[in-house]
């Protein structure tokens, strides 16, 4: 029992042997291997897959090794305050990067500066310098941080606090951040 065919090859639901549709006059004319194009093995498939997977592959890290041998960054500098302005055992306060994020720039018992964002890692409530016990103090869940470090010592906060890095030339202190072009 098979299926039913009739005097050209064709079943009845106007199919060929195969399951395809016959091909027409224009197809057999046209020098165009019609059967290779509708089946792709499994080997094609995969060879097709590895090479994009490469090539794509590839792409990505050249775009990566590129970015490293010709870095395009500048440094964005803000000028905080003068070393004369911040006394030792001191704070200044001062917006950085944006003029809604406020920051602190200590100036420690030993002459070094530091700064940090003064946004508590906690719950972002505003982090003042206590000169009395030299701690850095967030008044809203009692978190203690280190000046020297920024490191969390009390309280609630986890992390530690973002440094801001500085630069000084002569007796200004800068502010500075990588900004991609």
């Amino acid at each position: 029992m098979g299926v039913m065919k009739s005097e050209n090859g064709m079943s009845r639901k106007g199919r060929g042997i195969l399951g395809r549709r016959p091909r027409t006059r224009w197809q057999a004319e046209f020098p165009y291997h019609w059967d290779a194009d509708e089946q792709v093995s499994r080997r094609e498939l995969l060879r097709f897959a590895v090479m994009a997977s490469g090539t794509l592959f590839a792409a990505t890290a050249g775009i990566v090794i590129l970015s490293y041998l010709n870095p395009l960054r500048t440094v964005r500098r803000q000028a905080i305050a003068s070393t004369s302005e911040v006394p030792r055992n001191g704070a200044h306060y001062f917006q950085y990067p944006t003029a809604e994020d406020e920051a602190v720039l200590l100036h420690l018992p030993e002459g070094r500066f530091v700064a940090y964002s003064s946004k508590c890692t906690h719950l972002s409530c505003a982090v003042y310098y206590d000169s009395q016990r030299q701690l850095l103090v967030c008044p809203c869940h009692e978190g203690v941080f280190d000046p020297r470090t920024g490191a969390p010592l009390a309280g609630p906060p986890q992390r530690s606090l973002p440094i801001i890095t500085l630069s000084q030339e002569g007796t200004m202190v800068f502010a500075e951040q990588e900004m991609p072009q």
